[in-house]
């Protein structure tokens, strides 16, 4: 039986009035909140604001929110890994076989996914380059900061070069890509790049932007993306808590939703065990896994695998318990110079999963 049809009245409360004493001390005007399991989504809720500037704004469940980092895995890693299932890469493939002009040819797509391959942890490239196209030119001249696969070092940089490689081996756009092979199977009608204007009027705010000159509504935050135009392999997806969920369900489910395979069970399984056990930090290939330091908190499992986001998202999914936490905050509205999402997240996870277990 899941843990979730404990989460009754009594409970629910508690959560609620944790999170709105998040937002009452300003840790972020809004959030959106959802828990399920491999069958359903269980709980879903909204607080405080979408907006605070130039208008307030309530939350509502159905907003859309920029999901910056978890485009890594919802998108990209997703991606690599029906890639792999068709036959277009393999984990210890060299980059240097997709882009012959990249610095290191032992640097694989494995080292990609788990953060090893020793790029920088962060270039701004919308300062430092003319144009767009000029962007896999320059990553693949940098040299390895550290020797590939000795420590786990967090870059962007790898997830823009692992877009460029899925684009390159399926010929086509990743947008178009993530669409057709993972959002329409399933069902998520509202997961997107480059919202239209019928979208971005549902979108939570971001942070002021220095260059655009205004409040950020509906277009990429992330400042290396935007300049990408919009569709990155690290950044640039919205969503819903409720296309999420159906994400993490099938997640949960080993690849399956409701009566069809999206992914093989084994594919899962190797995407989510630790391939970093001997380095500084647990990572799986593109998720998060469970640390000292995690967001997730202390009492989701060992078995956990996540990731977050800088605007304040955050997706938690643990098959020991049979239970995915999905947290979407505008922690970053009006500015990123708010860092209380960081000790907030865990504390969020510990109380939910504390009313779950109990």
């Amino acid at each position: 039986m899941s843990k979730i049809n404990n989460l009754d009245r009594k409970k629910t409360k508690i959560i609620n009035n944790l999170l709105n004493r998040f937002i009452s001390d300003g840790c972020f005007p809004g959030a959106v909140l959802a828990i399920g399991d491999k069958q359903d989504i269980k709980f879903l809720n909204a607080y405080g604001y979408a907006s605070l500037y130039p208008i307030k704004e309530k939350m509502t469940t159905n907003k859309l929110f920029d999901l910056a980092s978890l485009t890594k895995v919802i998108c990209t890693t997703s991606l690599v890994m029906k890639s792999i299932e068709e036959g277009l890469l393999r984990l210890d493939d060299s980059i240097s076989l997709f882009i012959p002009s990249f610095s290191n040819d032992r640097i694989t797509i494995r080292h990609l996914l788990t953060h090893t391959a020793g790029l920088p942890a962060h270039k701004p490239l919308y300062k430092i380059l003319a144009s767009k196209n000029d962007v896999i030119k320059y990553i693949s001249t940098i040299e390895p900061e550290y020797e590939p696969g000795s420590k786990v070092v967090y870059s962007d940089l790898g997830f823009i070069t692992l877009g460029y490689i899925i684009e390159k081996v399926y010929h086509g756009k990743l947008d178009r890509l993530a669409y057709e092979k993972i959002f329409k199977p399933l069902g998520m009608k509202e997961t997107m790049f480059n919202l239209s204007k019928k979208y971005r009027k549902r979108c939570v705010s971001t942070e002021f932007c220095s260059i655009r000159k205004r409040y950020i509504k509906g277009e990429v935050h992330d400042e290396n993306a935007w300049f990408m135009g919009g569709v990155a392999g690290h950044a640039g997806l919205f969503s819903t808590a409720r296309d999420l969920s159906r994400f993490a369900e099938m997640m949960l489910n080993f690849g399956k939703y409701r009566g069809f395979s999206l992914f093989s069970k084994r594919t899962v399984e190797i995407f989510t065990t630790n391939h970093t056990s001997h380095l500084n930090v647990n990572r799986g290939l593109g998720w998060l896994l469970k640390n000292k330091y995690c967001s997730c908190g202390d009492l989701m499992s060992d078995r956990v695998f996540g990731h977050t986001g800088f605007t304040g998202t955050s997706i938690w999914i643990d098959p020991v318990y049979d239970v995915y936490i999905i947290l979407l905050t505008n922690r970053v509205h009006p500015t990123r110079e708010n860092k209380c999402i960081i000790r907030a997240r865990p504390l969020i996870h510990n109380v939910i999963m504390s009313q779950l277990l109990d």
